[in-house]
């Protein structure tokens, strides 16, 4: 069985054309499937939108979260709930195409573990463009495990990948670097990621910061060791400049020769100042980011509370179909 998880939040809009298109390409893959809709605390009706889409077809399924908790929770959530074989994950808006599934899970047959879609265009602005681009870079040439360059979470996974992804406890979740770290056989479609159906784009340029911060920290320890250089590196010069104005004092009459400057201005004084305060602050900063993650963790609170689900196996009633809200707490 083909299982697709869809994080939504607030995508009413898009809900009956992404029941149309999906449902008509699912039919062509001559496998059973099951769509799993993740409702990440929608504040519209996309709640009701979904009920719709269940009493219409059974096998599009739900879950709905106790509130908003982020994409890659809802993502998760929508994994930890997949029963296939394989699991699809896309995002709800359309921008991921139905239609690209059928060549995933080509791919899949002939045997590999992982497909992912690479973005090769994007209808979106200039900015995000530029910004996406030096993003996936970044974090090729920082992190310590395999990151394909314009993958985003759209792809398929084999039930082995996903077991290995469930079992995995860390609370600041990056979907995509977590299937790359899993390893296997995995291979990288061109996909051109479309517009979106309708509605206005969720994802802002604070919560792609908050993704990227995620990523980079999560698979790399440079920024901790950049922190040691710059900190090095701002010793050494230090001693040299500690060393030359020694010198100055010891021979004040070469320097006067040359033209040096002998009385030293208020205006070094606050750079030199500032620099070193600079340094220090960034040093801090990324000593913390690593810091609140290690705080996440040792909380250990659940990534996610299920307030209701629609055609899934209800674990606090023990029985399948919706439950009533409230009466589970199912985390990852």
């Amino acid at each position: 069985m083909i299982s697709i998880v869809v994080p939504v939040y607030n995508e009413q809009e898009s809900l009956p054309e992404l029941f149309r298109r999906l449902g008509a390409s699912a039919e062509t893959w001559g496998e059973p499937f099951e769509v799993l809709l993740v409702d990440d605390g929608s504040a519209d009706a996309s709640w009701e939108g979904i009920r719709a889409l269940n009493a219409q077809d059974p096998r599009w399924k739900a879950v709905r979260l106790g509130r908003n908790f982020g994409h890659q929770a809802a993502i998760s959530a929508g994994i930890h709930f997949a029963g296939g074989d394989c699991v699809v994950v896309m995002d709800g808006d359309l921008q991921d195409s139905p239609e690209d599934i059928g060549h995933f899970i080509e791919k899949w047959r002939e045997g590999y573990h992982v497909v992912y879609a690479v973005r090769t265009r994007r209808k979106e602005s200039s900015a995000k463009k530029a910004a996406y681009k030096v993003f996936y870079r970044m974090l090729a040439a920082l992190s310590y495990v395999h990151m394909p360059l314009d993958a985003g979470d759209f792809g398929l996974m084999d039930r082995k990948v996903v077991d290995i992804l469930k079992s995995m406890p860390e609370r600041n979740r990056f979907v995509r670097g977590l299937r790359s770290w899993v390893g296997f056989k995995q291979i990288g479609i061109p996909h051109e990621r479309q517009a979106r159906a309708a509605g206005e784009v969720k994802y802002t340029y604070w919560k792609l910061l908050k993704l990227a911060v995620d990523g980079i920290f999560s698979f790399s320890a440079i920024p901790l060791r950049l922190a040691t250089f710059l900190g090095i590196g701002t010793s050494i010069l230090s001693i040299i400049a500690a060393v030359f104005y020694l010198l100055t004092r010891l021979f004040p009459a070469f320097f006067q020769g040359i033209g040096f400057p002998m009385v030293p201005g208020f205006a070094s004084l606050i750079i030199a100042v500032f620099f070193l305060g600079g340094v220090q602050l960034t040093c801090l900063g990324i000593v913390g980011e690593y810091i609140a993650r290690i705080y996440d963790e040792v909380k250990a609170r659940p990534l996610w509370t299920t307030m209701e689900v629609l055609g899934i196996v209800d674990e606090a009633a023990g029985k399948d179909g919706p439950s009533k809200p409230g009466s589970q707490r199912i985390c990852g």
